[in-house]
């Protein structure tokens, strides 16, 4: 992608999937243990520290479990508005401002604006295995035709 990138725009930004090291999986032991997050995105964390995506469309960016921690201790988690149970955690961005909310159900959620005071919620996905097919299938347009699709 970067190289076809770069003779379209110019030079790319960081672009990856980086693999867990250590601290990463020390801090997605500690999600878990601190919050009743779901499975999946605990195994993530395990296995993969971050995904940046800097220039597919406006960026897709998810951050490391240690990102999704300190969220949590400075803003708490997120009302998805579903239940009065329901809460979420803000674990990426689409680079354009919008956030990603991993529920408490496993669903993943984006919001309407660039604000988590009183959130709007879209739900994107079932689950975070249909999340990470929707970022693959959109890096897989924008390789083809320059647009990134609709997350």
């Amino acid at each position: 992608m970067t190289g076809e990138f770069e003779h379209r725009y110019g030079p790319p930004g960081t672009n990856e999937v980086r693999p867990a090291d250590h601290d990463d999986q020390v801090a997605a032991r500690t999600l878990a243990r601190r919050t009743p997050a779901p499975v999946d995105l605990v195994t993530f964390y395990d296995s993969i520290g971050d995904v940046t995506w800097a220039d597919v469309g406006s960026g897709y960016f998810l951050g490391p479990a240690s990102d999704v921690l300190l969220g949590l201790q400075e803003y708490g988690v997120v009302d998805i508005g579903t239940d009065q149970k329901a809460y979420g955690l803000v674990i990426g961005s689409n680079g354009g401002g919008l956030a990603y909310v991993a529920g408490s159900d496993g669903a993943v959620y984006r919001t309407r604006t660039a604000s988590l005071d009183e959130p709007e919620l879209d739900k994107v996905a079932d689950d975070l295995r249909q999340f990470l097919e929707l970022l693959e299938r959109s890096l897989t347009r924008f390789i083809a035709d320059g647009e990134p699709g609709y997350l």
